[in-house]
């Protein structure tokens, strides 16, 4: 589990490194990397049950060619709420091809490592999930370089009754920056 932290902290080091570069085109620019990601705050706060969850997923990618990419993605989910607790860290590949910059499609594989807690049993579970996803979404530019994405993907080995995720759809909003 440190490892896959660590390696995840790593992944935000190399994204925050590969902010330099310049802002021209496609294949006139110096670098190809590319990095973003995504963040979310939730919770339910004034209900019975309480609770706030933290979500951080950084990524850095590399521009095979104009439309294909591919890199290294990572996430952190954290909660704490009246009746349990939890943590969980991802980490794993990406592939994305972009469909004229306005559309992309994506497939990523994440394995995850959790833990958790039940509050009331002082009960403790950890293990891992592999998760292979497959979607894709729309784009808009909204820098020289930069894109907002807004999409979906679907987990092809999301089985209800094995896995510790309560559905196998994530939406997801991110920025990409170097594209």
């Amino acid at each position: 589990m440190k490892k896959l932290l660590l390696l995840s902290l790593l992944s935000v080091a190399f994204s925050v490194k590969a902010q330099i570069g310049s802002t021209k085109n496609f294949g006139e620019h110096d670098s190809k990397w590319t990095f973003g990601g995504s963040a979310g705050l939730g919770g339910s706060f004034g209900s019975n049950n309480g609770g706030t969850s933290v979500y951080i997923s950084p990524r850095i990618g590399y521009m095979l060619t104009e439309s294909l990419e591919t890199g290294l993605a990572s996430n952190f989910t954290w909660t704490n709420a009246k009746y349990y607790s939890s943590s969980t860290v991802g980490v794993g590949p990406f592939v994305n091809y972009y469909i004229g910059r306005n559309f992309f499609l994506s497939g990523m594989f994440q394995e995850y490592f959790f833990n958790q807690k039940n509050k009331l049993t002082n009960v403790k579970y950890s293990g891992d999930e592999a998760a292979l996803y497959l979607g894709g979404g729309y784009m808009q530019k909204i820098g020289d370089r930069a894109y907002m994405q807004i999409g979906g993907m679907y987990n092809v080995l999301y089985k209800e009754d094995k896995s510790v995720f309560g559905s196998g759809f994530i939406p997801s909003i991110g920025v990409v920056f170097g594209l």
